[in-house]
């Protein structure tokens, strides 16, 4: 906390005290000691925010790397700023060699034929070695910073509680949502700072793509690896935005384009679960063509039930259909206080037509998300953070895609996807089991009425329950709701022994599906029996 008080001094932050009325807590020491930064009036505040970042630690700018994607928030100003955030520091010296054996409990020179001594690349979190093993593979080797993780968690508890405290005195930063914010990065960078996690995403990530190759996924080596070590294939490769190499090795770019999008597409339609950050350094392309991406750290994942509300919202939203694509953010979002539902409908609806009216080598995607996200923002809608991550990703894939093939349709690429999603919407086998659902949580909620009614009755009767109005009916209301529970049983069963006997599933009784039969006879029983009480 001192030194976090004494940077913020220094870059001309000490409102942020004298609001919060945090100031009051910070020794005089710390006030004394901290300098102003020169020039600091002509500095503007998004500069002074990234500065302070910077001089703040790896925590801090890893915090302002993620908040470069909500442009929901934050101002367009402070977004450019949280951009220039780079991940990069001096290597630090270690011994490789001592490392792999305390960290493994192996002698590296039996496992390994050489390891260089200095590192390729050097990031805040971690360090990459390139090496052989003694079969001749050329390896990587990803190592984590010493004390990394304990700086992190230390960090994490000073956000976390300036966070609580800011939002009880700041009514702007309550808005925003700050705790929320804190505590989802924390989530994404403890992960991150796992590199058995990182590994278990690489092998995952090849077990979904183990059949298509037009993809190679980097080998991973489990028994070289740990939480600190990763050890994994070296991939020699070119960025896949280099024109020159492509058309070098006999292919052509807008082919590279298409499947690069189309291979994106798939880990977020298909799989649900999709590379967070595939910028141009994140994604190489191998001489013979295949794709590969890379950094696996930082993965979004759609739980089944997000990816069909993502689904059904973008269906709605081609369908043009925005009381429904709205329903869909309403059910998707973690919170949503929309003070003007109607202002909410109006500005989606502008943007449906604004890509209407366009063509489609106009308009980007990212730009569509963009302003999307701002409409969330000023609406006081938050998503679950998977889908900022998403949509981040489909931009820089778009980018790759547009700088390879300027004339690429997104459209065209996402049409086979969305026919699926669209046919799938329409089997008779998915229609009965959302059906089922719906009929399960709806007979649910009505089954329990009675009961309800029943406890608040005899809670009544037992004087439990001080009332000043006298209940007239209640037994006939009852009976009432009885007879619709079982009226919506009826109907349920109907629709769905018809889905069965269209769907003409095996086995049969003379013709007609077995299932969809026995339905219409407990149908006809169920409705038999309610004429027959009625007339009691």
């Amino acid at each position: 906390m001192a030194k976090l008080s004494e940077v913020l001094f220094k870059y001309g932050f000490e409102e942020l005290f004298d609001r919060s009325g945090i100031e009051k807590f910070i020794p005089n020491r710390i006030k004394q000691k901290s300098k102003k930064i020169e020039n600091i009036k002509a500095t503007s505040f998004p500069e002074r925010i990234r500065m302070a970042m910077e001089e703040l630690g790896p925590t801090y700018v890893k915090l302002g790397q993620m908040c470069s994607n909500r442009t929901d928030i934050f101002s367009e100003e402070l977004i450019v700023e949280f951009q220039k955030l780079q991940d990069k520091v001096e290597p630090e010296k270690i011994d490789i060699y001592e490392k792999i054996k305390k960290e493994l409990n192996i002698d590296p020179l039996q496992r390994f034929e050489e390891i260089e001594e200095n590192p390729m690349a050097s990031a805040s979190m971690a360090q990459v070695f390139k090496g052989k093993l003694k079969d001749g593979s050329k390896i990587v080797l990803k190592v984590r910073r010493e004390n990394i993780k304990e700086i992190v968690a230390a960090d994490l508890i000073v956000m976390k509680d300036l966070a609580a405290y800011l939002e009880k005195t700041n009514e702007e930063i309550k808005k925003i949502n700050l705790s929320y914010i804190i505590n989802t990065f924390a989530n994404s960078i403890t992960k991150e700072l796992s590199f058995r996690n990182e590994l278990n995403n690489m092998e995952r990530f090849a077990n979904n793509f183990k059949n298509d190759e037009r993809i190679h996924v980097p080998i991973t080596f489990r028994e070289l690896s740990n939480d600190n070590i990763l050890c994994m294939e070296f991939i020699d490769g070119f960025k896949i935005t280099d024109k020159e190499k492509i058309e070098k090795y006999g292919f052509l770019p807008q082919e590279i384009a298409r499947t690069g999008l189309d291979l994106y597409i798939k880990q977020v339609l298909k799989y649900g679960f999709f590379h967070a950050d595939p910028h141009p350094g994140n994604i190489l392309m191998m001489e013979d063509g295949k794709i590969v991406f890379i950094d696996f750290g930082a993965m979004g994942s759609l739980y089944p039930q997000d990816k069909e509300l993502l689904e059904s919202f973008l269906l709605y939203f081609i369908q043009k259909n925005i009381k429904k694509a709205i329903e869909k953010i309403r059910e998707l979002s973690v919170i949503y206080n929309v003070p003007d539902e109607k202002s909410l409908e109006r500005e989606l609806t502008e943007i449906v037509y604004m890509v209407d009216g366009n063509s489609l080598n106009e308009i980007s995607l990212e730009d569509i998300f963009e302003k999307i996200r701002i409409i969330l923002g000023k609406n006081q809608i938050t998503l679950p953070e998977d889908i900022y991550l998403l949509a981040k990703g489909i931009g820089q894939i778009e980018g790759i895609g547009r700088y390879l093939d300027p004339s690429l349709n997104i459209t065209k690429v996402m049409k086979p996807y969305a026919d699926e999603i669209s046919k799938k919407r329409l089997n008779p086998i998915y229609v009965f089991e959302k059906g089922s659902q719906r009929f399960s949580q709806i007979s649910e909620s009505w089954l329990s009425l009675p009961e309800d009614l029943k406890s608040i009755s005899q809670k009544l009767l037992n004087g439990e329950l001080k009332h000043k109005h006298e209940v007239i009916g209640f037994k006939e209301l009852q009976k009432t709701l009885d007879r619709l529970v079982t009226a919506i049983i009826i109907a349920a069963l109907l629709i769905a022994s018809s889905i069965l006997v269209l769907s003409n599933v095996p086995p049969k009784i003379n013709g007609i599906p077995a299932l969809g039969f026995l339905g219409y006879v407990i149908s006809a029983i169920l409705g038999i029996n309610e004429i027959i009480k009625k007339r009691k």
